[in-house]
């Protein structure tokens, strides 16, 4: 995925020459409205600059955004199954989180075939997940009944490790740009946490983030500069971090329910946010551009 980055900015270069993006921080529409379920989020760019985003029209769903916000059906899941994360690997294939059938899913981008990378009778419902740049996915997996959560590293080849159980509500989930830092948010508990990573993908010194008195989190993105960008579900604003947690400025949505973003666009600095109370997208331009982007 890294290295395809490039690629993403020069296609989203093509498409959006000469058009106004808007001010910085202010978000405007994307998609039509109530065009994706309530359960919209998931929002990643494959390498070549196609945008993707789970539960168009019905659950169990993948749709294909174009670069003008028009969206057509990409993919359907098989029955019982229902994407909440996309990522692709570094290969361009595609990975889900399935919430409900509690499965990590892969997908044949050439074939649009889906199989079952992971499955785990121990997963809750796997939620949110990101890759490093050895293809090891982290993968957040909250137990809402219960207010708590489980952390899941998944090596090459689908072998699967439980980084901790020890945690609320976790939700998003998210890297620094060195990979040194693992991000990991608690929805209910409106925590975010920092674990330090070695390079076999362990974490350890687990540490109080950030932490908010109201509403809720969801999805999470770093910049390049190792700032980290939040949900606050409820709130209606992507709320903006330092690398030392200290909160530099919150971006005000149109939605109030934004499960996830994503960066990409000109340079890395658009902001494509899912509305699950608008059942769309809104986009924004920011000052720096996303987590892998030169």
């Amino acid at each position: 995925m890294r290295q395809t980055l490039t690629f993403i900015a020069l296609f989203m270069c093509v498409h959006l020459q000469g058009q106004d993006t808007g001010d910085l921080f202010i978000s405007q529409d994307f998609t039509k409205e109530n065009i994706f379920t309530n359960n919209i989020e998931g929002p990643a760019f494959d390498a070549k600059g196609n945008l993707y985003v789970v539960n168009f029209q019905k659950d169990g769903t993948i749709g294909l955004v174009k670069p003008d916000g028009e969206v057509e059906l990409f993919l359907t899941l098989p029955e019982g199954s229902t994407a909440n994360s996309i990522q692709f690997d570094s290969n361009g294939t595609m990975y889900l989180a399935d919430f409900t059938g509690h499965n990590i899913l892969k997908v044949d981008m050439k074939t649009k075939k889906v199989g079952v990378y992971v499955h785990n009778d121990a997963f809750n419902q796997p939620n949110d997940i990101c890759f490093n740049k050895r293809d090891q996915i982290f993968a957040s997996d909250p137990n809402w009944k219960e207010s708590t959560g489980k952390l899941w590293r998944v090596d090459k080849g689908g072998k699967v490790i439980l980084l901790t159980d020890q945690m609320g509500t976790t939700n998003g989930i998210a890297l620094s740009p060195d990979e040194k830092i693992l991000y990991v948010n608690e929805s209910v508990q409106r925590k975010i946490w920092a674990f330090d990573v070695d390079r076999k993908g362990n974490i350890s010194g687990k540490r109080l983030f950030a932490e908010f008195q109201d509403f809720g989190f969801d999805g999470m993105k770093c910049d390049t500069e190792g700032n980290v960008y939040v949900t606050r579900y409820g709130k209606g604003v992507i709320a903006v971090l330092s690398p030392d947690g200290k909160l530099v400025r919150e971006v005000q949505l149109k939605g109030k329910r934004c499960s996830n973003l994503v960066f990409g666009g000109l340079n890395g600095k658009q902001i494509y946010v899912t509305l699950q109370d608008r059942k769309g997208m809104e986009r924004f331009t920011n000052d720096i551009a996303g987590k892998g982007w030169k």
